[in-house]
């Protein structure tokens, strides 16, 4: 296999707005929900602090829908960036999380904002690299002079999900297999973020280029609707760090990658993915930011988010690198320079 590979030579990501869901969910509390289910079956509690490492993740209040979110979070990344919804021209949704299957959830974001009737907009959906595949679709937009900026959007809600896990599984008749089968829903967050992307010598920090690989074989490793996620937790795990060091590894920039690169910024999955992917591709676990332990795996938004809360950190030249994991599975990583 190889890697598909991009460059950019004048995309800066302008600015970042990420929204916090308001409600706190905690690990102990869904262990709590789950007590009965697992003395019957004989799972020890603890599992999603002790092994996942999170802690808590968030909920928005019922009745919020995702493309609302997503809208707040752009106009939090416009304004940031300090230009007008005027100026976008394009506008890309990557939300998973979708209320309704038409029309996209772009259109209403696009509407909620204001963009002018000449800004396109469309969804893009890949699992949890639709956010990294949006950067490089917009700066080959960039790039090709085409359009000016480009807002990408994403919101992301984990509620329903976990409530309708956590009342399966307080069935009677659940197995132990049907708690692992479903384990991951449990880790799942929700958050809203957007990126503004424009000319890189109009100012930002620029997109510098990215691999990409596919292993495509593995497609039916998680299986996830609004109701339901079932995964193989294991395979997921095993197969997408293979893909991840076997385009790590032969990427043209690896040397670089090991040795010059101040922030990594991984998909936010649970502390064993963490610290299992910096243990196979050499990373200092020191230049990690991490998300996870408070806010979960908030799909797409997990690496902006992560990127954007930590922003305070990270110093003009700093170099950094975007990993995304997403079931499929696919494996993408973008590079830029703060």
């Amino acid at each position: 296999m190889t890697n598909a590979v991009f460059t950019a030579k004048n995309t800066a990501l302008v600015a970042l707005g990420a929204v916090n869901a308001p409600i706190e969910v905690t690990s102990a509390w869904i262990d709590e929900q789950l007590a009965e289910t697992y003395a019957a079956c004989g799972v020890r509690p603890g599992l999603l602090e002790k092994v996942a490492g999170i802690h808590s993740r968030r909920w928005w209040p019922e009745g919020t829908t995702f493309d609302h979110v997503a809208a707040e979070a752009g106009r939090e990344a416009l304004k940031n960036a300090g230009i007008q919804a005027s100026d976008i021209d394009v506008l890309i949704s990557t939300s998973v999380c979708k209320h309704h299957l038409e029309p996209s959830l772009a259109s209403s974001v696009h509407h909620q904002l204001g963009l002018p009737s000449s800004a396109m907009n469309f969804d893009l959906a890949n699992a949890c690299l639709g956010f990294i595949n949006a950067i490089w679709l917009a700066s080959q937009l960039i790039d090709s002079g085409q359009v000016r900026y480009v807002l990408i959007v994403d919101g992301e809600g984990s509620r329903y999900t976990q409530e309708e896990t956590i009342r399966r599984l307080q069935m009677p008749g659940t197995t132990a297999e049907d708690i692992f089968a479903e384990f991951a829903s449990l880790t799942l967050g929700s958050g809203a973020v957007a990126a503004v992307l424009g000319p890189a010598d109009q100012g930002g920090h620029r997109i510098v280029g990215g691999v990409s690989r596919a292993g495509t074989e593995h497609h039916e490793l998680c299986i996830g609707t609004l109701e339901r996620m079932t995964t193989d937790t294991r395979g997921l795990l095993e197969n997408g760090i293979a893909l991840a060091t076997e385009c790590f590894t032969n990427a043209a920039q690896h040397d670089e990658w090991v040795n010059n690169i101040d922030w990594y910024i991984l998909h936010q999955v649970s502390k064993v993915h963490t610290d299992s992917v910096c243990a196979e591709l050499g990373i200092n676990l020191d230049k990690v930011p991490v998300s996870y332990p408070t806010l979960g795996n908030v799909g797409p938004a997990a690496i902006p988010l992560t990127m954007a809360n930590n922003q305070d950190r990270f110093t003009r030249g700093d170099k950094i690198l975007c990993m995304g994991i997403g079931s499929g599975l696919n494996v993408s990583f973008v590079e830029l320079q703060w």
